[in-house]
């Protein structure tokens, strides 16, 4: 089974005074994956910039420099594009019991992109906390599979969090969204993967889209209005990454598109940069994912 998607996504900021310029980092392109193909796509700007470059950073993601060097009152983003995406076939579970899976990651010599041991450790928006190292032990049972496990801490998460987009700000950390037992996409994911590594299962950030309209008689799925986040993590060398998504507490399947692969979301952030300016600012953010 696919499915194809025509996604458009918009970011557009507007200024109560002009900004004298601006400097942007993009990763707004969904990338072509086992599973899943980029068909064609377009990323621009309005107005267009003064300088562009056009790239793929360590995780492989694709990223945009564009700078402005003219005064702005408003600024948009913007992607449109068509992705294919196919259901995972695997049903089976093949991953290591938790206490062998050391023993598989010692035998992972590589520290390409994709290798577990950059998923690991603390990262900048994700460090450990012993609250939820606590949770994480008390969630899963010694003989479990590493997958078992994984799933297990999804599915409290899902039970135990309210999905609330005025609990939290980009800028909240993972143990105010786990203190508080409420936040979005970006927050449960954050706490998962804290969870997951301290349990010494990597674990990583994925940044993507979810379609817009469910299928006839199913829920729409919290988190389609924005871009959307889940969890990817690695369950032993026969099985290697799967993703879950506890915001939904369900694997991701065809409704998820990806765009990046990180540690935690700064490493993924659609867009982040600098400007010089004063006062307020306001912003906007549309997701269409629409089925084909």
């Amino acid at each position: 089974m696919s499915m194809t998607y025509d996604i458009r996504l918009r970011i557009a900021y507007a200024y109560d005074s002009p900004a004298a310029s601006s400097r942007a980092m993009l990763r707004m392109m969904p990338r072509t994956l086992p599973g899943q193909q980029l068909l064609y796509g377009v990323l621009g700007t309005d107005p267009a910039p003064s300088y562009r470059r056009d790239d793929l950073d360590f995780f492989g993601n694709a990223t945009t420099q564009v700078a402005h060097d003219m005064r702005l009152r408003r600024i948009a983003f913007s992607f449109e594009g068509r992705v294919r995406r196919s259901a995972f076939s695997g049903g089976l579970d093949l991953s290591p019991r938790r206490d062998a899976l050391a023993r598989e990651l010692a035998a992972a010599a590589s520290i390409a992109p994709d290798s577990p041991h950059h998923f690991l450790g603390a990262s900048p928006r994700v460090p450990h906390e012993p609250e939820i190292a606590a949770f994480a032990q008390e969630t899963v049972e010694g003989g479990m599979s590493t997958m078992a496990a994984v799933d297990a801490i999804s599915r409290r998460l899902h039970d135990e969090f309210t999905f609330d987009p005025s609990a939290t700000e980009v800028t909240t950390t993972p143990i105010e969204a786990f203190a508080a037992r409420r936040g979005v996409c970006q927050d449960i994911s954050h706490v998962m993967i804290g969870a997951l590594r301290s349990l010494s299962i990597p674990a990583g950030y994925v940044s993507g889209f979810l379609r817009t309209i469910p299928p006839a008689g199913r829920p729409r799925l919290e988190g389609a209005d924005a871009m959307h986040a889940w969890v990817r993590a690695w369950c032993g060398t026969e099985m290697g990454w799967l993703e879950f998504d506890p915001t939904n507490a369900i694997r991701a399947g065809t409704d998820h598109v990806t765009v990046a692969l990180g540690r935690d979301y700064s490493d993924v952030a659609p867009a982040k940069g600098s400007l010089r300016s004063a006062g307020s600012h306001a912003s906007t953010h549309q997701v269409d994912v629409i089925p084909v």
